[in-house]
């Protein structure tokens, strides 16, 4: 029986969503993914699901106005017996409804070494261009619980990936992609195997 049960909220392409579900049907994550939100209709984290035969929704300020999103949201991911939630590419503000149901089980993933080129609107192409920028040797992923800021929660894992002589920001958030998919599951099975404890009640974290 799985250890996990995954939720996943995605805003765009899921790639970071498809290489978990990826691990999970090859044995390598003790995970079970159980549902896919998303804010965006027409994304290929919806497809993807569908794609995998996992149940998936379309929940947005269009579809939910005000507060009706997150309540609605937290209605899914309980209804299908989700106890982590995924944030893979969602690119909106969790509401205090599905936060404080799932303090401390809320997991992010940021194309960068935390605090480092976080914040609000660093996300995307604009963390690799602001590291260019900076002139780092070195970047890396981060993953990390959420709270109510943007990119502040507890850091569980992070690895480096080099800067090289003449990247750019596409150059290197290719590079680091595959980084990514890689600690998201290396993180995730750390979580199901206990060498990573997440205590719910107050949101802290033992390594």
């Amino acid at each position: 029986m799985a250890t996990l049960h995954l939720g996943f909220l995605a805003s765009h392409g899921g790639s970071n969503m498809q290489a978990i579900i990826d691990a999970c049907k090859a044995g390598r994550l003790d995970a079970k993914p159980c549902v896919v939100v998303s804010n965006n209709s027409e994304s290929m984290a919806l497809q993807r699901a569908k794609n995998e035969g996992i149940p998936h929704y379309h929940i947005s300020a269009v579809t939910h106005p005000g507060p009706l999103e997150d309540e609605e949201i937290l209605r899914v991911v309980r209804r299908h017996g989700v106890d982590t939630v995924i944030l893979a590419g969602y690119m909106k503000m969790l509401g205090p409804a599905t936060l404080r149901a799932y303090r401390g089980r809320i997991l992010n993933i940021h194309p960068a070494l935390l605090p480092k080129f976080g914040g609000k609107d660093m996300y995307g192409k604009r963390v690799h261009e602001a590291v260019l920028a900076a002139g780092e040797k070195v970047t890396g992923v981060t993953i990390h619980l959420v709270d109510e800021h943007y990119d502040t929660g507890p850091i569980l894992n992070q690895c480096q990936v080099p800067v090289l002589p003449g990247d750019t920001a596409d150059s290197l958030a290719e590079r680091v992609l595959k980084h990514e998919h890689a600690l998201y599951v290396e993180t995730l099975q750390k979580m199901a195997d206990g060498r990573i404890v997440l205590e719910t009640q107050e949101g802290d974290v033992a390594l």
